[in-house]
This record gives C-alpha cells, structure tokens and sequence, in this order.
C-alpha cells in the first residue's frame, strides 16, 4: 500500500555550516570589533552571546540571514529569553525544533480526515505516516498539508508505491 511520512526535520550540516558563516561574519564586521559576539551549538541548542541587546539583535539577524542563504527554513528556530550574564553581557538560548509535535500532529492527522481524502494518516513517534491506496490520494494529501500547515515546514519522505 503506497504511504509516505510527513517529518519536520532541519538538515544539521547545513545548520552548522550556516553557523560558521555567522561566526566568520561577526568575527569580521567593524561593528563586532572588541566585542564578544558569538554563536555556540550544542547539538540542537543554539547559544548567541553579546555584549547588550543591540549587539544580541545583530547576532541574530546575521544568523537569520545565514540561514536562508543556506536554505534552512527560519521557522526551525524557536528564540528563548534573553538573559543577563556578567556586565551588560546578555545571552539567549536558541533552539531548533525537531520533529512534528504532539499537537501539530494532531492537527495533521485532524485536516486528512476532514479532507475527505481516502488516505489514512496515523501518529508514529515525530512523524506523521499517511498511507492510501492510490499514489493521486497521497499527492492530494501532499497538496493539502503544504496549503494548510504554515507554522513549521513539513518534508515528505518515504514515499514508498
């Protein structure tokens, strides 16, 4: 029976690399001179350090801007508080989502049904999995979730006949 899986998933070599260029980018700006402006990765957490708001701002456009010339969706990015260190220095924590959440999930699984489609969709872990018996159903479907969900990007992998 043809399926496919519908993930929400940023490619992390593309992050990382996106994140050199931020570094090199802020390591060689006039406005970044003497300052310790910098952005650090642990696994799927992002931590920029400035030394105010202003500068913290500017890390993150730079990021930003990184990120879609390396093609990485921007709505992977969920932006913590900011937080005070030593000084004036501030940090904020940045996370990159992984995987599609319970309640999107829900939504997913909410929208086929509604859809009329005759598709199935079922909740599998981070992924959604919808399977059907024609490959046209599975590329409505396909369709259907590009339209209707916006709030995070969606890959549809395994597409299997």
């Amino acid at each position: 029976m043809p399926s496919f899986d519908v993930m929400s998933e940023a490619s992390l070599v593309e992050v990382r690399n996106a994140l050199d260029q931020a570094n090199k980018e802020i390591g060689n700006r006039f406005d970044f001179k003497g300052s310790n402006a910098r952005i650090e990765q642990k696994e799927r957490e992002l931590t920029a350090f400035a030394d105010d708001d202003f500068k913290l701002d500017q890390v993150r456009d730079v990021l930003v801007s990184k990120f879609a010339k390396r093609n990485v969706d921007v709505r992977f990015l969920e932006h913590g508080d900011i937080q005070k260190i030593s000084g004036d220095k501030v940090k904020q924590v940045i996370t990159i989502k992984h995987g599609v959440s319970g309640d999107l999930a829900k939504k997913i699984v909410r929208l086929v049904k509604d859809s009329k489609i005759k598709v199935q969709a079922s909740i599998q872990g981070d992924t959604v999995r919808i399977t059907g018996a024609k490959r046209d159903d599975l590329q409505a479907a396909i369709a259907l979730l590009k339209k209707e969900v916006t709030e995070v990007p969606l890959s549809f992998d395994n597409f299997r006949d």
